[in-house]
């Protein structure tokens, strides 16, 4: 009878020890989806106010047509890739802010268009964009390590691999062009 009451205190014990786990890692992957939601926010901001500042711009640099295109087909391309990967998707942001890093290096000669209030509106909202980005960023790249340790480590990659989880993508830069930082000149 003990023998009994043994065996069900462990099944008991072990019942408990996966609804705990299952718990943590669907908290741990709804908290990272929401990060990549909050990215995601960030993004789509970003590529909002691209055509207002391309636009602005326009105006002021008459010879810079290929800087102001290539600016626009990236950012094309970064909303092209919303539903791809990871991966794909923080590629294409990296072309994206390399051509806006290459716009505004641009602006550097044109000292009226520096001066345009509504420049310099769009740009401090762009900086502070870009800034949330990073932040955003950040904060999904921690969810990650998180939800990836959960399915990696002992006991809990038991109940992910029984639930499908498999370990995610972090967002990040690959490329040495995209890590660099643009070079201002003054002239």
């Amino acid at each position: 009878m003990i023998t009994v009451y043994v065996i069900l205190g462990i099944i008991i014990v072990l019942l408990i020890i996966f609804i705990v786990t299952y718990n943590r890692l669907v908290n741990a992957h709804n908290q990272m989806k929401n990060a990549w939601a909050q990215v995601d926010v960030q993004l789509k901001r970003r590529h909002d106010l691209i055509p207002n500042l391309v636009e602005t711009v326009k105006g002021y640099m008459q010879h810079e047509r290929q800087t102001l295109e290539s600016v626009t087909n990236a950012r094309n391309v970064a909303q092209a890739a919303s539903r791809a990967s990871v991966a794909d998707r923080a590629k294409a942001e990296g072309a994206l802010g390399g051509a806006l890093a290459r716009l505004l290096i641009v602006v550097e000669s044109y000292p009226n268009l520096k001066a345009n209030q509504s420049f310099l509106a769009l740009q401090q909202e762009l900086t502070n964009t870009e800034n949330n980005i990073g932040s955003t960023r950040q904060s999904y790249n921690d969810m990650v390590l998180m939800c990836n340790n959960l399915y990696q480590m002992f006991p809990s990659n038991i109940v992910a691999r029984i639930f499908g989880y498999r370990t995610e993508e972090f967002f990040e830069v690959k490329l040495a062009e995209e890590r660099a930082a643009p070079k201002v000149g003054f002239a």
